[in-house]
């Protein structure tokens, strides 16, 4: 069977569902237009097949089975504070945001706002002053024809959560934002948010992706999109913890407009099969971007980031920098792509990416990618695959530690690389935690 017969097939498999969607989705007729445009575009695309070249590495076609349900998710009435407490950091003074199958649940959040700090609100509370705001920005960063999912988010995202820092706020403590998947059937549920940072802001934002069901086919579609206007500040950390049974796709598009300051973490733990792709045009001049992930796979765990910053304005800079351990049968991809636009003169954008085979059984896929067009730049990447170091190892083993200790501690140094850039104190302190406890079992 050709590639585009398979891609028309799987399109035409979900595509029934997709049009009963329409019909079960609440929301404005501009939102229904929304959704009309990713069932079309989704229609178009199909699911990758396996010759794509964006998911050579990760086939899809295993996750969407013909049990999987695309209905409207709903949010499960069995969770309560209690049950969600222990996956709050300890030490921790933040905003708690949580999400239940895409819904913004007030009832286990903790806000506390005051007036004139920060607005959150799902699809049908957004304060009136802030629609036209958000009218403005939802749907136009992420593309639905770039990429299938994307179209597919778009086509069954429920709900929105809608979250806008004014102009000059400065938040005193961050936001903790708990995307929390809860299903015991297959079932596709279709997160959507979109964050929105005024000009002169500063925001630090942590989103935990938690799953609590009990089916390991369920299947998450998560898409941000996140605009940072001029002269403002955001940090923002992905943790993919407890998610042993998940299969996730995660894909955030970032907006930076004109002296703007963007940082983003991607630190994946656990998951079944997980695909990051992560999004972000520096749209103006004198932006900064920095991407910085860490992954820790074992089993037959599966994590694929693929990374895109598109450089379309002159004096910015972008470094990229990955780092990932592979043990048992876990394989991982890493696909860093830096585009440099002919008017994006004087850009300076390094990657970086390095990773460590515990297991002969253990793979790794890397494609660093330069697509550059313009003359006056600096740009490079780096990549390197191998295992612990023999001789760093036997320096160690002949100071007193056993095999275990001594494995553990280099791969912990290797780790830091990426934990030592998290400038929430603590986070870093339990992500140093998390990823101790995961190296020493």
């Amino acid at each position: 069977m050709s590639t585009i017969a398979e891609k028309i097939n799987t399109g035409e498999k979900l595509l029934p569902s997709l049009e009963k969607e329409q019909d079960l989705l609440s929301g404005s007729e501009a939102i229904r237009v929304i959704r009309r445009k990713g069932v079309d575009s989704f229609s178009k695309q199909g699911l990758p097949a396996r010759k794509s070249e964006e998911y050579k590495y990760s086939p899809v076609s295993l996750l969407f089975k013909p049990e999987l349900a695309l209905r409207a998710p709903i949010q499960s009435p069995v969770l309560k504070t209690r049950d969600i407490d222990s996956y709050r950091i300890p030490q921790l003074d933040a905003y708690q945001i949580t999400l239940v199958n895409g819904f913004f649940s007030p009832e286990l959040s903790a806000l506390q706002l005051e007036d004139g700090m920060i607005s959150v609100s799902s699809l049908s509370t957004i304060p009136a002053p802030l629609v036209p705001l958000f009218t403005k920005h939802f749907g136009n960063y992420a593309s639905i024809h770039a990429d299938p999912f994307t179209a597919l988010n778009t086509a069954v995202f429920a709900d929105v959560l809608f979250i806008s820092i004014p102009e000059k706020k400065l938040l005193d403590k961050p936001i903790q934002i708990l995307n929390i998947i809860h299903a015991d059937s297959p079932v596709l549920i279709s997160p959507r948010i979109l964050i929105h940072v005024g000009k002169g802001a500063s925001v630090q934002i942590i989103e935990n992706y938690i799953y609590t069901g009990k089916s390991s086919q369920v299947v998450s579609n998560a898409l941000t999109e996140i605009v940072v206007e001029e002269g403002s500040r955001a940090l923002f950390y992905k943790i993919q913890d407890h998610c042993t049974d998940l299969n996730l796709i995660s894909t955030t598009q970032v907006l930076q407009k004109t002296g703007s300051h963007f940082d983003t973490h991607t630190v994946t733990l656990s998951g079944k099969w997980i695909r990051n792709n992560l999004n972000i045009v520096p749209d103006g001049e004198h932006c900064e971007t920095h991407l910085n992930g860490l992954f820790i796979l074992n089993g037959a765990q599966h994590t694929d980031n693929h990374t895109l910053v598109d450089h379309r304005k002159p004096n910015c800079e972008s470094n990229q920098l990955y780092r990932g351990i592979l043990d048992d049968k876990s394989t991982g991809v890493f696909n860093g792509k830096i585009y440099v636009r002919p008017d994006a003169q004087k850009t300076n954008a390094y990657q970086s990416s390095k990773n460590m085979l515990l297991s002969d059984e253990a793979s790794m896929n890397t494609k660093p990618q330069l697509e550059i067009y313009a003359d006056d730049v600096k740009c490079s990447h780096g990549s390197s695959t191998g295992q612990i170091d023999e001789d760093a190892l036997f320096y160690l083993r002949a100071r007193g530690l056993s095999i275990d200790s001594a494995r553990a501690l280099l791969m912990l140094a290797f780790a830091r690389d990426v934990v030592n850039t998290i400038r929430i104190d603590a986070l870093r302190t339990e992500v140093e935690r998390l990823i101790e406890k995961r190296l020493t079992k």
